[in-house]
């Protein structure tokens, strides 16, 4: 399951809601979000175990809580936003489901780009080798895979 892709089209499925008016997509979108905190919720606790074998005092230790923190976030947000529509005839999203929703996808933004450094710039979860402190993706000069 992919929650992250499942939640960002859950966004989607309200924007087209308000634009063409069909309740249809309403409904698609609240299964979208229900589908997608529950794979979130499997994933971290993957993203835990993986976190735990880093090791502390590294770059990639940060970067990992803010990663789960985010995650987190995103998950409790898309959560509180089914729950106002679980309310609601026709699982119509009213302004506050679709505010936490908003805020949800642009705090998964974040989120992930902080996944990517993860994976790509740290190596976390690929490399045996990786470097856990190299520099970020923003600010830092890109290494190459034997550290160069």
């Amino acid at each position: 399951m992919f929650p992250l892709g499942l939640l960002a089209t859950a966004v989607v499925f309200d924007v087209l809601g308000l634009i063409t008016g069909r309740s249809g997509f309403a409904v698609a979108s609240a299964y979208a979000i229900a589908a997608g905190v529950v794979g979130g919720v499997v994933a971290a606790v993957f993203g835990l175990i993986d976190w735990l074998a880093v090791p502390a005092g590294t770059r990639a230790k940060r970067v990992g809580s803010l990663h789960g923190l985010g995650n987190l976030v995103v998950v409790v947000l898309f959560a509180g936003s089914w729950l106002l529509r679980a309310g609601a005839g026709g699982w119509d999203p009213g302004a506050w489901a679709l505010v936490l929703s908003f805020a949800g996808v642009a705090v998964a933004a974040v989120s992930g780009w902080l996944g990517g450094e993860l994976v790509d710039r740290l190596g976390v979860g690929v490399d045996e080798d990786a470097n856990l402190n190299a520099s970020n993706s923003l600010f830092g000069s890109r290494r190459s895979a034997t550290g160069g």
